[in-house]
């Protein structure tokens, strides 16, 4: 699926392209990461540890368990969204929202919302019914999936760590989508 949204087209990524994309990807990721976003990373944080976590994604999106979508835009990829589909077979109704990140440059043009409402609708149309996900309490995502009508279902105190190491919030999420 190809979406258009004010000079960024958000496209998913075949096992190909994203081998080829992996540099950019990685760019993308050092960003965010610099700016404060902690995604499962600590600082020092580079181009390198983010190729190479990148790069460990590989046969996820290869076997399909792992879908990556990415907005390209005049720079470049200028944001990305992947879901991580249920392997469990119990659990193949439900996935997870994973890595929904925007370069501090292209912020605020609603490449967020784009992007997670292209993963909720790839989403549904796999069959899923039921998706997860958790983001730092109070953060800018936070707010975002409060007003996309994902429902909080419990927030864990010092879950997590920034960048920095500081003990984070953490709210927990999940939206039904039948």
């Amino acid at each position: 699926m190809t979406r258009n949204l004010t000079l960024h087209t958000i496209t998913r990524l075949a096992a190909d392209d994203f081998r080829d994309s992996v540099k950019s990807l990685a760019d993308l990721l050092a960003d965010v990461v610099a700016g404060g976003s902690s995604l499962g990373f600590l600082f020092p944080f580079d181009q390198d540890g983010a190729a190479a976590w990148w790069h460990t994604q590989r046969p996820a999106v290869s076997d399909g368990s792992l879908a990556v979508w990415v907005a390209h835009g005049p720079g470049g990829i200028a944001g990305t969204v992947s879901l991580a589909l249920g392997r469990k077979p119990n659990g193949r109704h439900r996935a997870e929202i994973v890595k929904l990140m925007v370069h501090r440059d292209a912020r605020g043009r609603g490449l967020a919302r784009a992007l997670l409402a292209t993963a909720e609708q790839a989403a549904a149309r796999a069959g899923v019914t039921l998706l997860l996900l958790d983001t730092v309490t109070g953060s800018a995502a936070d707010h975002l999936y409060r007003a996309a009508g994902w429902t909080r279902y419990g927030v864990v105190p010092g879950y997590a760590v920034d960048p920095a190491g500081s003990p984070e919030d953490c709210s927990f999420y999940y939206k039904q989508l039948a």
